[in-house]
C-alpha cells in the first residue's frame, strides 16, 4: 500500500544542475498551473557521484535544506536517487576518504572475491564495491547511512538504482587500480563527445524535417569516429576462468548457451563468482540483490519514518517485492518513458505520453543528460493536454486508492488487460493497445506519429456491457467485436466509463493533500438494467498500520443511490455533487433522505446531475448513511 502522495505527478531528469535549476522546475510547473507533486534528482545531486554525499558546491546542505522547507509548506516531496554500488577510496590520497565506505568496511558489508579480498567493480563514482545483504551487519550499516543523508537532506522517499546488480567492467577491476580513483566511467556519458545525443523519436522527420535531418548527418559523423577510434581497454582479472574444467563449476561461462553478449555472464554485471559472508555465489543469488537492497531500504526508511509507508521505487526486483517497494522499468527509450528518456522527445510524443501515463499508477517524467528539456510546460500544447489528463487523474485519486487498497489486501490488479477483465471473450488476448484501469475505466490512447485517431473495441457489448464517454457522458454506440475509429485530436485521449460501477471522485486540485481535502463527488455509470455498486477506502494516507479506516458501500438500483459506511475513520469533507448517466427519463422529483431536492437538479440527454449537497451532508459525505433517489 502506497502513501496518497504517491499518487500525484513526478518531475525528474538526470542533469539537473544544481537546487537552484530544481526550485525553477518546481516554479515553473506552478506558475503553468501543471500539478506537481514530487521532484527527484538523478545522480546529479551527488558529489562525484557517491551514496549519501551531496556536491558541496552545486547541492550543498543549507541550500537544500531550505528549498525542501519550502517544498514541504506548499505539499511537495523530493525524492533523490541512490545507486547500489560504493565507492572505494584511494588509499594514496587521505583526502579521498569516504565515510560510507570505511563504515561498511569496518562492518565487513561488502562481497569478496573467492580468495577472499574485496570484490571491486566500477560504477558512476569509479572504482566500486557491492553490499552483501547476507552478511550480518549489512542493513544495520545501510540504515546508518540513510538516516545519515536524510539529516543533511530531508527526503520523502527513495529512487534504488543499479541495482541488478550492475558494474561497467568485467570482473573485480577495481583490484590493483585504487591508486586510480576517482575515474571516470569507462564509457562517454551522454552529452559529452563522441556520446552527444542525436535520437529522435518515430516519425520526427515527418513535422522537424530540417532539424531531424540534421541530427542525422551528426550522428553519422559521431558514429563514424567511434569506429575509428581505438576501443578503450578493459581490465580484467584472474578471478574467473575461461574454460570447462570437468567436476568444476563454471559460475562465468557455464556449458550452456543463454546468448548473452560476449559470452561470460560477468559483463555488465557483478561477477557471478563473487562470494557472499555466508559462502554462497553470487551466480546461486544473483536474480535477489535488487530484492535485497529494496528489503534493507524499507527496513531503513521504517526507522526514519516509524509508522508510515515506505516509499520506495527500484530497478530490480522479484517475486514478492511489491511488500517493499514499486517498481519502475528503467532507462527505456523515447518511446517507452513518460515524454522519453533515452534520446529526445518531441512535442507530440510528450504530448501523448503525458495524457497516457495519467492512467498509470506511477506517473512520471524523466528523461536522460543533455537531452532537450521536456517538462510539461515546456509545449503549450503538452501543458495544456497534461492540465486536462491530470484533472481526471487527480478527480480519480480516491478510485486508485481504493484500488490499491485491494491490491495490496486482496491481490487483485489495477492496470488491466481487456483479456484479463473480460476472460471468456478470446478475441481480446491480442489487444495491447487499450487497458483498463480497475474494472471500470479504459482508456484507448493514440500510439502512432501523426494520427489523430484512436482504434478501439469495448468489451462486453454482447453481453450488454454498456460504456460512457468520459467527456460527454453518452453511451457509446458500438457493435460486438467492433473496431471503433475513435477521434482523438492532438490533446485528447478518449477515456471511457463501464456501466454497472459507481465512481468516487474529489476535486482536482494542485496537490494530492488539497484534493484529498476537498468536497466528494459521485459519478454513477448505470447498467443496461438500471444498477451500479462500487466502494470506497479512506485512511490517513500514510500509516503503515492505519488506526481507523473507512469502507463505503455504493449501490445503485430502482432509481436510487445508497451510501453505507463501516469504519471509524472520519472523513469531514461533504458531498458536493452527483451525476447519474444512464437515466432514461427527466425525473419530477428528486429527494435525498426524502427531503426533496429543489436546486442544482439538472437533467441532459440521460445524464441527471444533482449538485450543492454540500449543506445537507456538512458533517462529511459518509457521516451517516444515505440514500438519493430520483423518479
Amino acid at each position: 500500500m502506497q502513501q496518497y502522495f504517491t499518487f500525484g505527478f513526478h518531475q525528474c531528469r538526470w542533469g539537473y544542475k544544481n537546487w537552484s535549476e530544481v526550485e525553477a522546475v518546481v516554479n515553473n510547473y506552478r506558475a503553468f498551473n501543471i500539478p506537481l507533486e514530487n521532484m527527484w534528482t538523478d545522480i546529479d545531486y551527488m558529489f562525484q557521484y557517491r551514496d549519501f554525499t551531496n556536491d558541496p558546491n552545486t547541492f550543498p546542505y543549507p541550500e537544500g535544506q531550505a528549498f525542501l522547507e519550502r517544498l514541504h509548506a506548499n505539499g511537495q516531496h523530493y525524492i533523490p536517487i541512490v545507486d547500489s554500488a560504493i565507492y572505494i577510496p584511494n588509499p594514496n590520497n587521505a583526502s579521498d576518504a569516504y565515510a560510507p565506505y570505511n563504515d561498511g568496511n569496518s562492518s565487513g558489508v561488502f562481497l569478496k572475491n573467492p580468495d577472499g579480498s574485496q570484490y571491486i567493480g566500477e560504477v558512476w563514482p569509479g572504482y566500486t564495491v557491492f553490499p552483501d545483504w547476507h552478511a550480518t551487519n549489512s542493513v544495520a550499516w545501510w540504515t546508518r547511512n540513510m538516516q545519515s543523508h536524510h539529516n543533511n537532506v530531508p527526503w520523502d522517499g527513495i529512487w534504488i538504482d543499479m541495482s541488478e546488480v550492475s558494474s561497467f567492467c568485467v570482473g573485480s577491476c577495481g583490484t590493483g587500480n585504487l591508486s586510480l580513483n576517482p575515474v571516470h566511467p569507462s564509457f562517454g556519458l551522454p552529452g559529452e563527445p563522441g556520446s552527444i545525443v542525436y535520437g529522435y523519436p518515430e516519425g520526427f522527420n515527418l513535422t522537424n524535417a530540417t532539424e531531424a535531418a540534421t541530427a542525422t548527418s551528426l550522428a553519422a559523423l559521431q558514429a563514424s569516429s567511434a569506429a575509428a577510434a581505438s576501443p578503450p581497454s578493459t581490465a580484467t582479472t584472474p578471478y574467473f576462468s575461461s574454460s570447462v574444467i570437468p567436476g568444476v563449476r563454471n559460475v562465468n561461462q557455464p556449458p550452456y548457451v543463454i546468448n548473452n553478449v560476449n559470452g561470460d555472464l560477468a559483463v555488465h554485471a557483478v561477477s557471478p563468482n563473487a562470494t557472499h559472508a555466508d559462502g554462497v555465489e553470487e551466480y546461486d543469488v544473483h536474480s535477489l540483490f535488487g530484492h535485497q537492497i529494496l528489503n534493507a531500504t524499507y527496513q531503513a526508511l521504517l526507522e526514519i519514518f516509524p509508522g508510515k509507508r515506505p516509499f520506495i521505487i527500484g530497478r530490480s526486483t522479484f517475486a514478492g517485492t511489491g511488500k517493499w517497494a514499486g517498481h519502475w522499468g528503467g532507462d527505456n527509450t523515447s518511446c517507452v518513458d513518460t515524454c522519453g528518456f533515452n534520446g529526445n522527445s518531441d512535442e507530440e510524443l510528450c504530448n501523448r505520453w503525458m495524457q497516457l501515463s495519467a492512467f498509470f499508477p506511477f506517473y512520471r517524467n524523466h528523461n536522460v543528460l543533455s537531452a532537450n528539456s521536456q517538462e510539461a510546460y515546456v509545449w503549450a500544447s503538452v501543458a495544456e493536454a497534461s492540465r486536462t489528463a491530470m484533472a481526471i487523474r487527480y478527480s480519480l485519486l480516491p478510485y486508485m486508492y481504493t484500488l490499491f487498497y485491494y491490491a495490496s489486501t486482496t491481490g487483485s490488479t489495477v492496470m488491466r488487460a481487456l483479456a484479463w477483465e473480460f476472460s471468456n471473450d478470446p478475441t481480446l488476448a491480442a489487444i495491447d493497445n487499450q487497458f483498463l484501469l480497475g474494472p471500470a475505466i479504459l482508456v484507448t490512447p493514440v500510439l502512432g506519429q501523426g494520427l489523430t485517431s484512436a482504434q478501439g473495441v469495448f468489451p462486453g457489448i454482447a453481453q450488454g456491457e454498456v460504456w460512457y464517454d468520459w467527456y460527454t457522458q453518452q453511451a457509446v454506440v458500438a457493435q460486438p467485436g467492433e473496431n471503433v475509429t475513435i477521434p482523438a485530436p492532438l490533446g485528447h485521449i478518449p477515456v471511457y466509463i463501464r456501466g454497472g460501477y459507481v465512481l468516487p471522485q474529489q476535486e482536482p486540485l494542485y496537490t494530492t493533500a488539497e484534493s484529498r481535502n476537498s468536497s466528494w463527488s459521485l459519478l454513477v455509470a448505470l447498467s443496461k438494467d438500471g444498477a451500479a455498486s462500487g466502494q470506497v477506502y479512506v485512511d490517513d494516507g500514510a500509516s503503515l498500520v492505519p488506526s481507523a479506516t473507512l469502507l463505503v458501500d455504493f449501490t445503485a438500483g430502482n432509481g436510487s443511490l445508497w451510501a453505507s459506511a463501516r469504519g471509524t475513520y472520519e472523513d469531514t469533507n461533504p458531498l458536493a455533487n452527483v451525476t447519474i448517466m444512464g437515466v432514461a427519463a427527466k425525473p419530477s422529483t428528486v429527494t435525498l433522505n426524502g427531503q426533496t431536492v429543489s436546486n442544482g437538479v439538472s437533467y441532459n440527454g440521460s445524464v441527471l446531475s444533482v449538485k450543492g449537497l454540500e449543506a445537507a451532508t456538512s458533517k462529511g459525505a459518509w457521516a451517516q448513511d444515505w440514500v438519493l433517489s430520483w423518479e
